[in-house]
């Protein structure tokens, strides 16, 4: 599904431009100065179009998180980000330059006239916005700021979009109206919009009024870290598996106003679902102490981190952090034979060790070994391990005799997860057998 999404990108953008061209377009290629504005205006026309891709990536519709993942859609997404940004500047560009040829005027001195264009400084609105976006989204910059912080930040690139809209319609000659291209256009945007509105804002909505969601206590599990039960009614409707996780929204003074991507740490019952969640940042801090009975609406279920991605004979699971909530909910739901799955559970101090008890009981049950390190990352040999696990020469391989006749699960902190999937690649594990859940944003 990864590579169908490519083509659909690179058919979308040649189509828009053919569309261009089909629609007068071949006509304006009769001087330099036409040619230039031309390829101005494709140039526009692509980046618009994955921009519209981008929205659509987020919108956490169905049918794309089923078949590629949230993960991985957002992954895409925010690669479209900077190419998507520089189409659109060089349209402005490039369209400068083709007017100036056009007029007998430096670009400079055309920036007069083309400023007098219909919309043109909503365009250049939606441009700064977008800017915006795109350097806030930069890793250095977005270390800087608390996920809710970028989150709010993140919204401008809907009010970039819509402040292009004018723009790009007003140009009669490029989408005059009545025309099949602007109905194209426009039909694109009422997706791009709609697929938000539908799953980001009126869904959410009408499942939270029904189900009808209060934090009924909680409970401490380590330092830092704190389970959240929440009651409802009819949850298990909600179909959620585990290993998935929800969007969630706390409804007090101090919370309300930001969401929090968190993993279901057990199976839902009709009745109740739980969270776990470690202080990392002030909004995780924030809302390890809502009051019990505060209001609580939400998004999802959300992932393909579940049992049912499996294609191999056998299971093994790496698990550090915080990724132990989905690991454990996973866990509960499979249905696993006597020695089908192996889990080795990772941790840099004993304080990090929390609910694997729980991870241990489930095991002693299904019957799915277990293996276990605590301590700092080594300095030397495979970094995601402890360096004493290192220093006897322990592999991935050593831990899992049947690692290529496994799927591969693996959920933590971003850094270490790279090093762990870059170690079983080396180990020769084909890319489908691979499952990673990160957290990060």
């Amino acid at each position: 599904m990864g590579d169908a999404l490519g083509i659909a990108l690179w058919l979308t953008s040649a189509f828009a431009v053919a569309l261009f061209l089909f629609s007068g377009g071949t006509a304006r290629f009769g001087s330099v100065a036409d040619a230039v504005t031309s390829v101005g205006i494709a140039t526009g026309l692509v980046g618009t179009n994955l921009v519209l891709a981008m929205l659509l990536l987020a919108a956490r519709v169905p049918f794309i998180d089923h078949a590629i993942g949230h993960d991985r859609a957002i992954a895409v997404h925010r690669a479209l980000g900077k190419p998507a940004f520089f189409l659109l500047l060089g349209h402005g560009v490039i369209l400068l330059i083709g007017y100036g040829l056009s007029s007998g005027l430096d670009p400079i001195a055309e920036i007069g006239p083309m400023l007098a264009i219909p919309d043109m400084l909503l365009a250049i609105l939606a441009i700064a916005l977008l800017a915006v976006v795109i350097v806030s989204s930069a890793a250095l910059v977005r270390r800087r700021y608390s996920y809710e912080t970028w989150h709010l930040m993140h919204l401008l690139s809907y009010a970039a979009v819509l402040a292009s809209v004018p723009h790009q319609l007003s140009i009669g000659s490029v989408l005059s109206p009545f025309s099949f291209e602007r109905v194209y256009w426009l039909a694109l945007y009422i997706l791009a919009f709609g697929a938000i509105l539908t799953h980001r804002l009126a869904e959410p909505l009408v499942s939270s009024l029904r189900h009808r969601l209060r934090v009924e206590r909680m409970e401490p599990e380590a330092p830092g870290v704190v389970s959240i039960y929440l009651s409802g009614r009819r949850l298990r409707s909600l179909e959620s598996v585990g290993g998935q996780f929800f969007v969630w929204r706390f409804w007090t003074a101090g919370t309300w106003w930001h969401s929090h991507p968190i993993s279901l740490s057990s199976v839902a019952t009709d009745t109740q679902l739980r969270i776990t969640v470690r202080d990392l940042g002030g909004g995780s801090r924030s809302i390890s102490s809502v009051p019990a009975g505060t209001r609580v609406w939400f998004e999802g279920p959300y992932g393909i981190f579940t049992d049912a991605g499996r294609t191999a004979p056998k299971l093994a699971i790496v698990v550090a952090g915080i990724g132990i909530t989905p690991v454990r909910a996973m866990l509960e739901d499979s249905v696993l034979k006597p020695g089908e799955a192996t889990i080795l559970l990772r941790a840099s101090t004993i304080d990090d060790t929390f609910l694997w008890g729980e991870i241990e009981e489930l095991a002693r049950q299904k019957g799915v070994a277990v293996t276990t390190m605590i301590g700092p990352r080594a300095r030397t040999g495979p970094g995601w391990m402890t360096q004493a696990d290192a220093d006897r020469g322990l592999t991935l391989l050593g831990v899992f005799p049947d690692l290529l006749a496994s799927d591969l699960y693996l959920c933590g902190p971003t850094s270490w997860l790279n090093v762990v999937e870059a170690d079983a690649r080396a180990a020769g594990i084909p890319d489908h057998q691979i499952h990673a859940e990160r957290f990060d944003w």
